[in-house]
Order: C-alpha cells, then sequence, then structure tokens
C-alpha cells in the first residue's frame, strides 16, 4: 500500500491530548512519506511521541539522515503527510509545503557551521534571530544556554580559536536559542574524536534531562544510543524496522546485523542498593536480582542502565556453587538462534525477571550439548569485571522511563504510545 493510501484513512489531528493525570501529552510526530534518491527510495510510516531523545539508528545509508532531511524541510517528499501535533509540515495530497523557517525547529549538524567571523556571543544570538515570534515568550535563555553547555568562558572567541567539541557545543547552543519545538541533531559527534565525544555527551544528557525540548538524534554509535537514547527506531534500507524502548528493539533478531551480531547484549534497568567499601563493590537492585559490579561513585537510589553484553554471559544448567563469578542470576530460556552466518555460534535469551532478559553467546556445539531449548531452566554467569563505567550509564528523567515496543505489520502505520507519567 502507497503512503497515499494509506492517508484515506482516519489521520487525527487537532486538539490536545492529556495523561490520565489531566497534564498535557507530548506532541507525536506524524511522518509517512514516500522519497526516491536515484535508486534509492525511503517509504516511511511512523507515529511516535516526540518526548525525550529519539535516536534514529541503522547501517550507513539506511535513511536515518533523509528522515532528518525530510523532517526539517531540506527534502521534499514525492508523496505522503508530515505533521507535528496539529501542524502539517507537508501534506502532497492537500498541496501542503511549510517553508523551512516556519517549521520552528533546530538543526545541529555534523559540522558545527559557525559564522566565522562572529564572536561565540555573536553566533549564539543568531539563534535568537532566528526565533521570530517565538523570542517574546522563550523557552530557552541566553544564560541558561550559557550554563547548560558551559560556554560562559568562550563567549568572546572566534570559531577559529575553539576545538571540536566547543564548536558542536557553540552549534548545539544556538540552535537551542532558537527555541525550537523540536530539535534535529544528525550525527553531531562523528567528526569528533573519543576525547571529544566525551566532553560533549554530558551536555546532551542534561539537554536532554532538564530542557522540555524533544531531540531527534541520529548516530552510528551504539555506545550514544544506549547512553543517550529515551526510544529507538531503527531504519534499515529506507523503511522503519522497529521503534520503541531501546532495550527492547536492540534484543530483535532483526536488530542483530545492525550492532554486531550479538555484541549489544542486555540493557537492564537498575537502581544503586549498597556499596561494600571493604571489596570496593557496588549492588544493584535490578528486576527480581542484584548485579555486583565495581565500586561505583553513585549515591544510594539512583537509576542506572546496564549493558550486558552477550559474550560476558556463560550458560549453566545448575547453580554453580565454586567458580569465582559472584552474579548468578536464574531464568528460563525464551528462544535460541544462530548468531553468524557460518553457524558457529548461537545466542540464547534468558528472562530473568518479569522485564528483563539477558543474552548468552555459546558455540553451536555447547548448545546441543546442553540442549538449549525455549523452556529450560538455566543459570546466567556475569563476572563483575565485565560490567565496568563502560557498561553503566545514569538514567535521568525521560530515560528512566521505558516505552512499548512496536513493531510493524502488513502496511499499518508503526505506532509508538507515549510513555507512562
Amino acid at each position: 500500500m502507497s503512503p497515499q493510501d494509506r492517508l484515506k484513512g482516519e489521520f487525527p489531528f487537532g486538539g490536545t491530548a492529556r495523561s490520565a493525570k489531566g497534564a498535557p501529552m507530548s506532541d507525536r510526530l506524524r511522518f509517512d512519506v514516500l522519497k526516491r534518491l536515484g535508486d534509492f527510495a525511503f517509504e516511511c510510516d511512523l507515529d511516535l511521541p516526540l518526548a525525550g531523545l529519539v535516536a534514529l539508528f541503522g547501517a550507513s545509508g539506511a535513511g536515518k539522515s533523509t528522515l532528518i532531511n525530510l523532517v526539517a524541510g531540506l527534502l521534499q517528499p514525492d508523496a505522503g503527510r508530515i505533521a507535528i501535533g496539529p501542524d502539517v509540515f507537508f501534506d502532497a495530497k492537500e498541496r501542503v509545503r511549510l517553508p523551512i523557517e516556519k517549521r520552528g525547529l533546530g538543526v545541529v549538524f555534523q559540522d558545527a557551521r559557525l559564522f566565522p567571523h562572529l564572536s561565540v556571543r555573536a553566533n549564539l544570538m543568531f539563534g535568537f534571530k532566528r526565533a521570530g515570534a517565538r523570542v517574546l515568550a522563550p523557552q530557552v535563555t541566553f544564560d541558561a544556554v550559557v550554563e547548560l553547555l558551559g560556554l560562559a568562558t568562550l563567549l568572546e572567541r572566534r570559531p577559529h580559536t575553539l576545538s571540536g567539541g566547543e564548536k558542536q557545543r557553540v552549534a548545539l547552543g544556538r540552535a537551542l536559542l532558537a527555541q525550537p519545538r523540536l530539535l534535529l541533531m544528525d550525527e553531531p559527534l562523528a567528526s569528533l574524536d573519543a576525547s571529544r565525544k566525551a566532553e560533549v555527551l554530558p551536555y546532551i544528557e542534561r539537554l536532554r534531562d532538564e530542557f522540555a525540548i524533544p531531540i531527534l538524534y541520529v548516530s552510528h554509535s551504539l555506545d550514544e544510543v544506549l547512553r543517550l537514547a529515551t526510544t529507538l527506531v531503527l531504519i534499515e534500507r529506507g523503511r522503519v524496522v522497529a521503534a520503541g524502548s531501546v532495550a527492547e528493539v536492540l534484543a530483535l533478531p532483526h536488530a542483530q546485523p545492525f550492532i554486531g551480531g550479538g555484541g549489544a547484549g542486555a540493557l537492564l534497568f537498575a537502581t544503586v542498593q549498597s556499596h561494600d567499601e571493604h571489596y570496593a563493590l557496588s549492588t544493584l537492585a535490578c528486576d527480581g536480582f542484584t548485579l555486583r559490579v565495581p565500586r561505583l561513585d553513585a549515591s544510594i537510589g539512583m537509576r542506572l542502565r546496564v549493558r550486558i553484553p552477550t559474550r560476558e554471559v556463560a550458560l549453566a544448567l545448575a547453580r554453580p556453587s565454586d567458580v569465582s563469578i559472584s552474579n548468578r542470576i536464574e531464568g528460563v530460556i525464551d528462544r535460541v538462534q544462530a548468531s553468524d552466518m557460518a553457524g558457529t555460534y548461537a545466542e540464547a535469551r534468558v528472562r530473568v525477571g518479569p522485564s528483563a532478559v539477558l543474552s548468552a553467546t555459546v558455540t553451536r556445539e555447547s548448545a546441543e550439548r546442553l540442549a538449549l531449548a525455549p523452556g529450560l531452566r538455566v543459570w546466567c554467569l556475569v563476572k563483575s569485571v565485565a560490567l565496568d563505567a563502560g557498561a553503566l550509564a545514569a538514567a535521568r528523567g525521560s530515560v528512566a522511563t521505558p516505552v512499548a515496543l512496536r513493531e510493524p505489520a502488513n502496511d499499518e502505520r508503526l505506532r509508538v504510545d507515549d510513555p507512562p507519567r
């Protein structure tokens, strides 16, 4: 079914959606378009809440930047419709084509694109000039942006004196001061080395948590997605394959080719329960079990997201007693499947809690020897040393609330529900 045909059905707009508590809900992005670029056909039918940070993830050339450019108005669809809340950006049938400057969006690219002849202060103030009437009731102030992004000492400098990370922070500040209803970030860290990425990431986290500005974020980096995303949209060959919580989307079988086989592993939510100063370990309370990890510089009760790679999980049919691994978690196998083209390895998904699933990569020989199959009760062994700082990320604000997974069925619109409030 074409985008035009699907759009003949009900497409509710107007009014303000409200939660059960009566608070206004976020705007929704309704995006149903067809765009051909040479031999590449981008056809997407997506409906999702604009809240927190929505990561667009997939292989190079999948269509992530195409989606961003279509929303921004930098590309025009061949057919279909794009709308945020009640505002229609594009409608081929109704001949609606809202100009870029009237969409109320902020855009940050790989290249900071600062004005070289202007100071940092003047570059930031250019954002206000782009805000139009929105500047009369700003949701983001100059002082708030300078504080958020740590720009106070840079205000009188010129772009050529800034590092790559500093330039991107200024570009982000300029986009925020345009008072956008939605911030589009197209691989903003791709041109930075590891140290500069580490410099900028905390600022994006603060933006996500402290400002009520939704973000569409394109990235090739799984680590960035795991650290930043509230919602994950997986794109393959110009189609949206799945959208929902990061943990659920990454666990899908068809997500594996884009994350290096089973390399992503499980993504769990946990709370810091206690610290053991004698052994320099911390205990995390997860969904029905606990994890012991190297000592964290985190307060009791802090919410975390924990990434457990499949290669760090071993399986046993009985509870081991005389082993050095202290994290021994009982569960039931959900699924066993091949995890490489050669047929050497298999991946077992083990449900260890009501909403927690671990994945383990084993050789196919081991899978057959242990007779691994759905319904089998096993023990998952996870080394504490595998759960270092690189596997942990703070889950503040909207990131601490997973959203429900949706996969496309036939030609139905892929809709992601609003996160619970």
